[in-house]
Formats: C-alpha cells, sequence, structure tokens
C-alpha cells in the first residue's frame, strides 16, 4: 500500500500516522492511531489489515516456548494472519523487512525445544530462516543430530549455505536434497530462485525422460553431470545418503567422468553398461554429449 504523505485529506494522515507507528514497531503508537482512524472512518477498508498487524506487536513476547504446539500455533498467526497483512501495509520487500524481527523473537523463543519430525516448522532453524538470519539458522541446524540424513533441516541447511556463501558452496547440499527429498528439493529451488540452477531445472524438464513427477528430480544431480562436468568437483563432496539408484547413477557420472580423463576406456565402457542398466534415459541424455 502507498499512501500519499503530501496529500493533506484527514484520512490518508490518520493512515499515515498508523503507518509511521508501525514502522518503528511502536505498538502503544500504532494502538492510539488505529484507534483514532477507526473512531473517523469505521469503514476504511484498511482497518482489516492494520488491525491484525498492530496485534502482532502488541502481543510480542520474549518469553520461551515450552511446547512445540505453542510455538507452532505463533508461526501460524504470524503467517496465516499477520504476514499478508503486512504484505498489504508494506508492499514488496520491505514486508518481509519489516516482519523479519519478529520472527526472529519466536525463533528465539523456540531455542530450546528440540527437532520434532512432526513439528519440523516449530524448530528455531526455519524461524531464523524466515529472519533471513542464516548464521544463526545454520547454528541451530548443526544442533540437530544427523540433520544430514532427514530431508527437513538438510532442507534447511542447503538455504542457509546458499544465503551465506552462494551457489557453489550449496551444490553438495543440493545434490543430497535431491536425492533423499525430490518434493523438499523443488520447494527449495522456488524459493531460491537461482538464475543458473533455474536453467538447469527448464532444461531437465524438457528433455528428462522419466516418470513426469517429482520423483524425477532425483535424478537431477546426475544430469547435470552430463553436461556441466565442471561441477565434478562440488559433486563430490555430496555425502552418501541412502544409497537409491539416483545416488548410484550420480556416483557412476563422477566415475565416468575421471574415466574419460584418464583415456581407460576398457572401463569407460563397463561403467557406460552400468549406467545404462540404473537409467536409460540418463544414458541417452550422457551419449547424446560425447
Amino acid at each position: 500500500m502507498q499512501l500519499d504523505i503530501f496529500n493533506d485529506s484527514r484520512d490518508v494522515m490518520l493512515r499515515n500516522d498508523v503507518l509511521s507507528a508501525l514502522k518503528q514497531y511502536d505498538a502503544a503508537g500504532a494502538r492510539r492511531a488505529l484507534q483514532a482512524l477507526a473512531n473517523e472512518y469505521p469503514d476504511d477498508d484498511v482497518l482489516v489489515y492494520f488491525g491484525p498487524i498492530v496485534n502482532a506487536l502488541e502481543g510480542r513476547s520474549t518469553a520461551p516456548c515450552g511446547r512445540h504446539e505453542a510455538a507452532l500455533q505463533a508461526c501460524q498467526a504470524l503467517s496465516h494472519e499477520v504476514q499478508p497483512a503486512v504484505a498489504r501495509a508494506f508492499p514488496g520487500q520491505s514486508g518481509a523487512t519489516w516482519l523479519a524481527p519478529l520472527w526472529a523473537e519466536l525463533a528465539g523463543r523456540a531455542a530450546a525445544l528440540p527437532f520434532r519430525a512432526e513439528h519440523a516448522d516449530a524448530h528455531a532453524a526455519p524461524l531464523f530462516l524466515l529472519a533471513a538470519r542464516w548464521a544463526e539458522a545454520s547454528d541451530a541446524i548443526s544442533r540437530i543430530a544427523s540433520w544430514r540424513r532427514i530431508p527437513a533441516p538438510l532442507c534447511w541447511m542447503t538455504e542457509a549455505r546458499y544465503r551465506l556463501d552462494g551457489l557453489d558452496a550449496a551444490w553438495p547440499f543440493l545434490v543430497e536434497l535431491a536425492w533423499l527429498s525430490p518434493s523438499r528439493f523443488d520447494q527449495l529451488l522456488s524459493r531460491l530462485d537461482d538464475a543458473c540452477v533455474n536453467r538447469l531445472r527448464r532444461a531437465f524438464d524438457m528433455s528428462f525422460q522419466g516418470a513426469g513427477d517429482l520423483g524425477d528430480l532425483a535424478w537431477f544431480p546426475a544430469w547435470v553431470l552430463t553436461d556441466k562436468t565442471g561441477l565434478a568437483p562440488l559433486f563430490k563432496r555430496a555425502e552418501p545418503s541412502r544409497q537409491n539408484a539416483p545416488e548410484r547413477a550420480a556416483k557412476v557420472m563422477l566415475g565416468l567422468l575421471s574415466l574419460e580423463r584418464q583415456g581407460r576406456h576398457h572401463e569407460l565402457l563397463e561403467t557406460r553398461r552400468e549406467l545404462q542398466a540404473l537409467n536409460a534415459a540418463l544414458y541417452a541424455a550422457y551419449m547424446k554429449t560425447r
């Protein structure tokens, strides 16, 4: 919402009073300004979304969440009630920036809660991500036992590493996530919106002849190596996961690239047959570039 601060009409002045207080996170001032607006213009449309924002400011707390359910309830209130209202009041990225301190506060309140897969959104890590506090998110994830073998925390760490250090640092985690949870991999690519990865994803979707569902994305790392051989050193850093067929195919692709560099033709032919047995579509993509 953009209000003309040079417009001297009474309703615009009162709206700007509310906005000014909200920008300063002044709960008491925002409530007074909102009440003044409601008194004079009870049918003003902005009351519908100013109200939840002021309520959120008045309800701010640093008290620890004693139970996962309490953290989830607070998270849902911010997501479903406050965030849409903030998007109306503060257009564009400014809305996310305004909300960041509230997400950070909730992350702090949830910091003592252990990770529970059934209550994953109640963990501090995804809340720190929403607050754009990447290092704190990474620290919270690192304290989860076996986080690299669990889809949710692996996804969170992948985003944290991307935000902190860029795509090269995130590639090993992206590879592991594609193997472990293609659906979360798909969701994360949408959030990251990285131009390089987006180009690869579009090419993969157009050319890979798989089952035609999200499960195909597990083959994405191996497929990338059929053309982007320069990524091999980064992909080698991915740790073993479930040892499923897509993971084995990626390992075979890394082996093929090594054999090609060494000119070991007999072993190369045998390894190509291994790739073909794992996935004919992947083998076809590989041979197309040879």
